[in-house]
């Protein structure tokens, strides 16, 4: 992708303006491809630690900017774009799963329908991260952060959301709660809950709770 070097140290605010200013001139190209450029793997990233399957997150990402390029003249304040594009993000990994929840309550009706949800039922297992079944085992960085990926998908999603947004994006408490329309408040109990969900978790699988914080 070119990149003009100027437009690297340019805030995302300037960068949005000069894309208003001409969408189809080349500078406006330029600026709105140095938005993408700055944001897709941290977008990436995001919807992946939410959903956890990367072929989602790579339809996903591309859906965002798809979005945010249809929709920046709306964009009132300027300078809340990573709000506005993490509020994008996780609206769309919410519309994910609302639709991956009601297949899935056609496919269980489908099988109680055909008698064969007690088989299914019988056959299910609780897969556990490789460490836990080797407690003696020292777990590599990537190992671990593959075990914390998991584990941030076995607490409540709502949770889960805000846990990645702060400590795995830095986000501060005002932008997560800007982002999601809910409470500065709601969103500290959130992630109080969450993390200690996730402490628990990981004990349960034998992961020190250092390392957790470490790989965060």
């Amino acid at each position: 992708m070119q990149r003009v070097d100027t437009e690297l140290i340019m805030t995302d605010g300037d960068l949005i303006n000069k894309f208003l200013d001409g969408p189809d001139s080349p500078a406006g190209v330029n600026a709105f491809n140095t938005l993408v450029w700055r944001w897709e793997k941290p977008m990436y990233n995001f919807i992946l630690r939410y959903l956890g399957k990367r072929d989602e997150a790579r339809d996903l990402t591309q859906q965002v900017f798809i979005k945010v390029y249809r929709n920046l003249a709306r964009l009132k304040d300027r300078e809340r774009f990573s709000s506005w594009i993490y509020q994008i993000a996780a609206n769309l990994c919410r519309d994910l799963i609302k639709q991956k929840r009601r297949r899935q309550s056609y496919s269980l009706e489908t099988l109680r329908e055909s008698g064969a949800l007690e088989e299914t039922a019988h056959a299910e297992l609780t897969l556990l991260p490789e460490a836990a079944l080797h407690p003696d085992k020292v777990v590599s960085r990537n190992e671990l952060k593959d075990i914390l990926e998991k584990a941030l998908q076995e607490i409540p999603e709502e949770q889960r959301i805000v846990v990645i947004m702060k400590e795995y994006h830095g986000l501060k408490f005002t932008e997560i709660a800007e982002a999601l329309g809910v409470s500065v408040n709601t969103i500290k109990s959130r992630m109080y809950y969450g993390l200690s969900a996730l402490k628990k978790i990981l004990a349960q699988w034998q992961i020190d709770e250092e390392a957790m914080l470490y790989d965060m």
